[in-house]
């Protein structure tokens, strides 16, 4: 039954051990042969090994077949196992109630969909799908295999089930992206009396949190207590997380000072909670009190920096990051390039662009769209265009930042350029990249253009325009001093005019001297917005434009009698790094 060729094998000391154990045994002794092959095949290290061992093996036994075919199912390279699993068949064997359930667990982590078709089939032939564990096996390939309509049908099959046919079941629809249904077995689960574990509510709680299930997500927590559940570590981030993003820190806060045994992924989730809460003293502390800290403790407190408006310390984080030799990932650089473009930091722009060129850094989609962004609100156009050409993958953002930058820097022509040569590649125009389109129309005084523009939002595209577009109109005709125009289109507007496109209309009648509409405009202002300083000094303004300086008067004592206080004016620089502030 055993027999061994010296001339294509060579062994180590420990294997030479064991062959010797092997031949100081009966050779027809299977079970020897199986209990000293094991602790070699059920080794992912020593996978290797034993199929040099079970090679040698002159007609191997079916247990010896099932060891291997399970081995290989969680090793390193699972398709063995099928590969093995064939062999075996060829050789006559179909297997037994042991063989399917690795066989499976193969299909699954390989997503063979055909071959798990396949198993299932003989299972069904073998008499194997009576068997609780063997159709537990089958519901778990046919889900990692996106396959949850063949999965639920063996699911609705089974006689009997336990918890881990219905936890086989949520984890396929979780892995499938199907929330939904997700929830739909829990409340099944539930109603069948079937006594939920962590990781069935780890899947439950996530489908919450994709779904914005917050009443669910209550339940869950009352059924947690109510039920006695154990919080694991994953049980106990995903509540963190849940938390986190509805804005509850303080309760994620009480399961994270709960937990036993918190992990790195633990102190993060509760960092990005308190971000979104807008509580970066409490996140900052967590941060320093971290044990050990990677590139997404780093990116989450940049991020909620960044998000807080506080992009000048975004920018000083990243910098202690790269101090502490930190590699930054996608979304550590597209967070910070966007802090970079608020308060106009080319150089650290600049110097992020060079590291991700130097260090390979991922350069995704998102990547190329913040860059875009950054050289575009920091004025150097033609970076931002060559990073947009050099883009493998665009998508709508990267035309719009493109448009809207060209036209924000006075490059109008390119602008309406890029916008036909978007069309022409049929990618949709975004309410963006209407922005952009009418910015760059009025900047060129191309008025007709500009409105065929504004027309086709809604008539070709089906978008319905914004009160951002409102104001691109307003402005477009107001620049060309076609003030009367702008009006009678302020009052058609389907939705009230805001603040913006008041002012907007204001700021050229004080251009224009159109005294009568300023009027007009001031008035609505300070019902809409009694409180802002700008509104009585850009009608003062305007009266002072025509010399009317008892109106200028009468204005300035309405701001004293309204308590209206102008704000002081500020400006910033940045030397070697830091940026510096001056109020005036």
């Amino acid at each position: 039954m055993f027999c061994l060729n010296d001339r294509n094998m060579k062994l180590s000391k420990p294997m030479t051990r064991t062959f010797n154990a092997f031949l100081h045994t009966d050779p027809s002794s299977s079970s020897s042969i199986f209990h000293h092959l094991k602790p070699l095949a059920l080794s992912p290290t020593n996978i290797h090994k034993a199929q040099n061992i079970f090679n040698q093996i002159h007609q191997p036994t079916l247990p010896l077949w099932n060891l291997m075919i399970r081995g290989w199912s969680q090793s390193d390279n699972p398709i063995e196992s099928l590969r093995t699993y064939n062999l075996m068949f060829h050789q006559g064997l179909v297997g037994d109630s042991h063989t399917y359930p690795s066989l499976l667990k193969a299909c699954a982590r390989v997503s063979d969909v055909s071959f798990t078709a396949m198993a299932h089939a003989r299972v069904l032939k073998l008499g194997f799908d009576s068997l609780l564990f063997v159709t537990n096996a089958l519901i778990n390939a046919y889900g990692c295999c996106g396959e949850m309509g063949l999965a639920r049908m063996v699911f609705d099959e089974m006689p009997e089930r336990d918890l881990v046919s219905w936890n086989s079941l949520i984890c396929g629809y979780r892995q499938g992206k199907k929330f939904r249904e997700v929830l739909g077995v829990f409340e099944a689960m539930r109603a069948a009396g079937v006594k939920a574990d962590a990781v069935t509510l780890v899947k439950v709680g996530m489908a919450c949190s994709v779904l914005g299930e917050w009443g669910v997500a209550d339940a869950m927590v009352e059924y947690i207590e109510e039920n006695e559940v154990d919080i694991d570590v994953y049980l106990g981030n995903t509540l963190i997380d849940m938390y986190g993003r509805r804005g509850m820190v303080d309760l994620a806060r009480g399961v994270f000072d709960r937990m036993h045994d918190s992990n790195l992924v633990s102190w993060n989730a509760m960092i990005m909670g308190y971000g979104k809460a807008g509580n970066l003293v409490a996140a900052h502390e967590l941060f320093d009190a971290m044990p050990q800290r990677d590139v997404i403790s780093w990116t989450n407190l940049i991020t909620s920096y960044s998000q807080a408006g506080r992009f000048s310390e975004a920018v000083r984080l990243f910098k202690e990051m790269m101090k502490a030799k930190v590699k930054p990932d996608e979304k550590t650089v597209a967070s910070v390039l966007s802090a970079c473009a608020h308060i106009g930091s080319l150089d650290v722009g600049e110097a992020v662009h060079n590291y991700i060129r130097k260090y390979d850094v991922k350069a995704d989609i998102y990547v190329g769209n913040a860059l875009i962004d950054m050289y575009c609100k920091c004025g150097v156009v033609e970076k931002a265009l060559e990073v947009f050409k050099e883009m493998r993958k665009k998508d709508s953002v990267s035309w719009t930042s493109v448009i809207a930058g060209l036209a924000v820097n006075g490059f109008a022509d390119s602008a309406l350029d890029y916008f036909s040569q978007m069309l022409r590649e049929g990618v949709r125009p975004s309410h963006g990249a209407f922005v952009g389109i009418l910015l760059a129309c009025a900047h060129a005084g191309l008025i007709d253009k500009g409105l065929e523009y504004f027309e086709s939002m809604e008539k070709v595209y089906g978008l319905t325009p914004e009160m951002k577009h409102y104001g691109c109109v307003v402005d477009l005709l107001s620049r060309s001093g076609n003030l009367q125009k702008a009006y009678v289109f302020i009052t058609k507007m389907p939705v009230p005019p805001d603040v913006v496109v008041w002012r907007i209309l204001l700021s050229a009648c004080q251009l224009h001297g159109n005294i009568p509409l300023a009027e007009l405009a001031t008035t609505k202002l300070l019902e809409l917005d009694p409180s802002n300083s700008c509104n009585y000094v850009l009608s003062s303004n305007t009266y002072a434009g025509s010399n009317r300086w008892e109106d200028v008067i009468k204005m300035r004592g309405l701001m004293e009698e309204s308590n209206v206080q102008k704000p002081s004016g500020s400006s910033s620089i940045e030397i070697n790094g830091s940026t510096s502030n001056s109020v005036k």
